[in-house]
């Protein structure tokens, strides 16, 4: 099912505004996720914390994220994409401060996991709503921009790091986790006032709202017998829920988009969230010398995703996800040399892996919201999140394990190895989307449904041509 009136209009001032909306929420999480790892170094010796307690802080916002994600995409599909566009800002607003007064680590991990569930919850929201109000020429470029508000938020937050550690002193780390507060007040009071996505109002029969929806928006008035006839193609089609994207292609696409987000996650979470330590393994520099250099990898990261946002719209997405996770296993690969290897070469792997990662990067969001139809879009949304965060999870916590015990050669060989696992998921199960409607997209192939399925989608489309002849 798709609204010409959406797929057709050219961008406009409406969508540059929710576009920006909407990249608040990963720029704010890119920041407070990667916050953490320059805040490590002078949480751990003001609190004394063992490898064990910065290892659950440093995981702790990716489990809450698991937790956000499945459950804030369930909630998203249920209440309206509108309803929760605001709540998760407002509980960030509310753990950056409780932050600033953490006396124990299991203070700080239970906040970050709080932080977590809110950040999870607003991938899904914010990915569903820019996807279903965008024209779908213009889907893959402005979704792949929010992915890459995440990567500037992240690289704010090293730089912002740097300062407060060179201005702040021994107690800058509760500044640099309170910083977050201002962010998100500003993004929620952007954030007020969006309109519900029509596509949502209408799966839920809500014509009517639909139609005021895209006036005030858009500023046209669309026929109510089209959005009529959006409902009763919406009604048509099953009503899909949780338990079917765990069968048939959806369980494909399901496992796909989890898994090569996860295989994307895993290796740049642990780069994030320890990127000072790891840099500083390799010799080059400790303290903020380490942060700086990881200011300018996140910066890079940045760079990595603007080809990409014009290549996943032009040549297409396949051909973008399978090549570039090809290419990034061979810079990890040669990081696996270990301490031993030049400084030039190590900066030359770490800034290579990250041009090289932009391609995936951008499709993580994008995947998801178009291979899923309107009543679980979200939902598969959070499901591919809290997929992607077990191992990004498992990453994070093992890394400063791995360091210490394997050394960081291995390390980064293993890294070189998830990579490898995310080719094989995208050449194996990878689809092109490109340039078609969400109804296009989202569809399960005749050729893979149950003869009884097929019958019944032919018969939807004869009560749908009836009523379009009507």
């Amino acid at each position: 099912m798709s609204i010409s009136a959406i797929d057709e209009v050219p961008l406009n001032k409406f969508h540059r505004k929710l576009t920006w909306a909407c990249a608040g929420g990963p720029f704010l999480d890119g920041y407070l996720l990667s916050i953490i790892g320059v805040a490590l170094i002078g949480m751990s010796n003001e609190l004394n914390l063992s490898i064990g307690e910065e290892s659950l802080i440093g995981a702790a916002a990716l489990v809450g994220i698991f937790v956000g994600g499945l459950f804030g995409g369930i909630a998203t599909d249920k209440l309206g994409r509108e309803a929760m566009y605001t709540i998760d800002l407002m509980i960030l607003v509310v753990v950056s401060v409780l932050s600033v007064f953490a006396t124990d680590a299991w203070q700080l991990v239970v906040l970050r996991f709080i932080l977590g569930v809110a950040v999870g919850a607003d991938y899904p929201i914010a990915t569903s709503l820019l996807a279903e109000w965008v024209p779908n020429r213009h889907r893959g470029r402005l979704l792949g921009i929010l992915i890459l508000a995440w990567y500037v938020g992240a690289a704010a937050a090293y730089v912002v790091g740097y300062v407060l550690a060179e201005i702040g002193g021994a107690g800058a780390w509760r500044w640099m986790l309170a910083s977050g507060a201002l962010l998100s007040a500003v993004i929620l009071l952007m954030r007020i006032g969006t309109p519900e996505s029509p596509l949502w109002l209408v799966n839920k029969g809500r014509t009517v709202d639909a139609q005021k929806s895209i006036k005030r928006a858009l500023g046209r008035t669309v026929p109510i017998d089209d959005l009529l006839a959006a409902a009763a193609a919406e009604r048509a089609v099953e009503r899909y829920r949780l338990r079917d994207l765990f069968q048939g292609i959806y369980l494909r696409r399901t496992l796909f988009c989890g898994l090569f987000y996860m295989c994307q996650i895993t290796p740049m979470f642990a780069l994030y969230t320890f990127g000072p330590a790891i840099l500083g393994s390799f010799g080059l520099g400790e303290g903020n010398a380490s942060n700086l250099g990881s200011a300018l990898i996140s910066s890079v990261f940045v760079l990595g995703c603007i080809p990409a946002l014009r290549l996943v719209d032009r040549v297409g997405r396949r051909p973008v996800i399978v090549w570039s996770f090809a290419l990034m296993a061979i810079p990890l690969a040669v990081l696996g040399g270990g301490d031993s290897l030049p400084v030039a070469v190590v900066v030359a792997c770490f800034c290579t892996y990250a041009l090289l990662s932009g391609g995936p990067t951008v499709l993580e969001w994008t995947y998801p919201n178009e291979l899923f139809p309107t009543s679980i879009r979200a939902t598969a949304g959070g499901v591919a999140t809290s997929i992607s965060r077990i191992g990004a999870a498992a990453g994070t916590f093992l890394l400063p394990i791995s360091l210490s015990r394997l050394g960081i050669g291995t390390t980064m060989l293993i890294g070189a190895g998830i990579t490898l696992v995310g080719w094989l998921v995208s050449f194996a199960w990878a689809e092109e989307t490109r340039g078609r409607t969400l109804a296009e997209t989202s569809a399960v192939p005749a050729d893979s449904r149950h003869p009884a399925e097929a019958d019944e989608k032919r018969g939807a489309d004869v009560r749908e041509s009836d009523l379009e002849r009507s």
